[in-house]
């Protein structure tokens, strides 16, 4: 190890550690009453939200909670939940962000494996809760959360209902400091086989997160997304990372935040235009869901600005959105990364040249946020060119990664091999340091010894002005080993097929982006592609239906 020269601190020089509590104080000290919205049923100031805060915390150590126990919350988007954000950790708990989209065995399975010891309950999910309560194994208590309905909830050793408690508590609660590398929070990965993944995250960790998050989004003059003067409402739910770890970073700010609870597209898009708001995060389905809704037909959405992940950012849904005044941006990440690694950036050179350039990079992944370290790796755990042309797998290192599953001692091992954390991406990475997705490594589709980017033709299949919604995967072929299948999701009123298929990339072989090989020579057309519970592809799910489908000889299949 390198020798360095450590110079020991004053006697008395306080040792600052990394923690939740931090970021709570600056938003306050920034904008006092500046406002937390929730749908149309609350507001309150940042000195009210600091305060329930202290509430919540005192709340929660009466009822038991101690340093180390983990305490889950089963909720939609509220204000409630930005309070558990920061008073469960700030005490030393662990906050465990359930995943209320799952299936109950699903949700019965992490909430014992995370050992959780108390569980706060939307009364919405009573019922989900009830039916799996007698299998629960760690669990002591749990506190009801209501709108302020009437409610005979019967749930095992209640301490009692949220507000109730609240309003009876301290406004004032010494949080103490301790280790900076303490657990935070935690939650579940989302795959599509086998039982859901543990991964973790420290107080340093998320503190780091947030302040680079913050500089990444606010210092990009060509990208410009959050600022002191924006409106926050995220999109994107609490339990699945910390809702892309916004609300740290807005609160740290000292933004106006709109919490809209259950997604309603029509009543987002109310929130949106009573509350004024200018920046929101989501996946592409969420925000076409948005764009469909009655409320929002012949709206300009100017001034919105939202981040898009979750799933590829198509070019056509780019230009949809444009076309109602929504600026997008593409970002990366996963639930293993905290989630934040790259985000859209044009650099003085794209910004000289054309527009359509600056989409292309607009759409992509995106530049490393400060403070990551991305590169490419073959099969053989070979560091790959980042030239814009070398493909492998996109591995990578950063202060806020997990370090683990927890206790999946193998897969632990697996996800950072060779030290680096292995997300299961095939990308580009170009001279100008832009991460370009092109599939996951299980999504690529082999064909006669090629390799096509199920993405790719996703992107390109999404221009047609017919298609609203698209999915590309590889079905086995006897002679090629597999070949591109395509499910379309069509505009009501319009007509797709194989043969507008073919005629609609014509020009992408001519013009040399995929060969002409790539063309999909079968489509179905459905009514709704399946999604995974945060909005992604299901490409599992898609595979095995559209097995089903050409083994009875679907009707509604198009084959050129």
């Amino acid at each position: 190890m390198l020798q360095t020269r450590i110079i020991p601190p004053a006697p008395n020089a306080y040792t600052c550690p990394l923690l939740i509590k931090r970021l709570l104080l600056s938003g306050v000290r920034y904008e006092k009453t500046r406002e937390i919205v929730y749908r149309d049923r609350l507001r309150y100031s940042y000195a009210t939200f600091t305060e329930r805060v202290a509430r919540l915390a005192n709340v929660l150590t009466e009822a038991g909670v101690k340093a180390g126990d983990t305490v889950a919350v089963m909720d939609w988007d509220s204000h409630r939940y930005l309070e558990c954000m920061f008073a469960i950790p700030m005490i030393g708990a662990i906050l465990h962000t359930i995943n209320v989209r799952l299936s109950p065995d699903q949700i019965l399975y992490t909430m014992n494996h995370a050992e959780d010891r108390f569980v706060l309950v939307n009364s919405e999910f009573v019922g989900l809760y009830q039916g799996i309560q007698g299998h629960l194994t760690t669990v002591e208590k749990t506190l009801l959360l209501t709108d302020g309905e009437e409610h005979d909830a019967a749930l095992p050793n209640l301490v009692g209902e949220y507000e109730t408690l609240m309003d009876a508590a301290s406004t004032r609660y010494e949080f103490p400091d301790f280790d900076e590398n303490s657990v935070a929070t935690t939650f579940y990965t989302t795959g599509t086989t086998g039982n859901p993944k543990g991964v973790y995250f420290t107080h340093r960790q998320l503190v780091l997160h947030t302040m680079a998050q913050a500089a990444s989004m606010g210092s990009n003059d060509s990208v410009r997304l959050l600022g002191t003067s924006d409106v926050y409402m995220p999109i994107t739910p609490m339990f699945h990372v910390h809702a892309w770890g916004l609300p740290y970073t807005a609160t740290m700010l000292g933004l106006k935040q709109v919490y809209p609870g259950r997604y309603d597209p029509e009543l987002l898009v109310e929130l949106w235009r009573r509350e004024k708001v200018t920046f929101s995060h989501c996946v592409p389905t969420i925000l076409q869901m948005v764009m469909n809704a009655k409320a929002a037909q012949g709206v300009d959405f100017n001034g919105w600005k939202l981040i898009i992940g979750g799933s590829a950012l198509t070019r056509g849904l780019y230009e949809a959105a444009k076309a109602t005044g929504i600026q997008l941006t593409a970002a990366y990440g996963m639930s293993e990364t905290c989630p934040m690694i790259s985000s859209g950036h044009l650099n003085e050179e794209l910004l000289a040249g054309n527009e359509d350039e600056c989409i292309s990079y607009r759409i992509k992944a995106g530049v490393p946020v400060p403070l990551v370290e991305a590169s490419l790796m073959d099969a053989e755990g070979r560091h790959l060119p980042l030239d814009g042309e070398s493909q492998g797998e996109l591995v990578l290192r950063a202060p806020w990664l997990t370090q683990g599953y927890f206790k999946e001692p193998q897969k632990s091992e697996e996800l950072w091999e060779g030290g680096w954390l292995h997300t299961g991406d095939v990308a580009l990475i170009d001279e100008m340091s832009c991460i370009d997705i092109r599939d996951r490594i299980k999504d690529v589709i082999k064909t006669g010894g090629e390799w096509i980017s199920s993405l790719e033709l996703e992107d390109l299949i999404s221009r047609h002005p017919a298609v609203r919604d698209v999915a590309v995967v590889g079905i086995p072929d006897p002679q090629w080993g597999e070949r591109p299948f395509a499910l379309v999701v069509v505009n009501p009123g319009q007509e797709f097929d194989a043969r507008a298929l073919k005629e609609h990339l014509k020009p992408a072989v001519e013009e040399g982006h995929i060969n002409k090989w790539a063309i999909p020579t079968q489509i179905a057309c459905v009514t709704e592609i399946p999604k995974t519970s945060v909005g992604k592809l299901d490409k599992k799910r898609i595979r095995a239906d559209i097995a089903q489908w050409l083994d009875s000889g679907s009707p509604f299949l198009s084959t050129l």
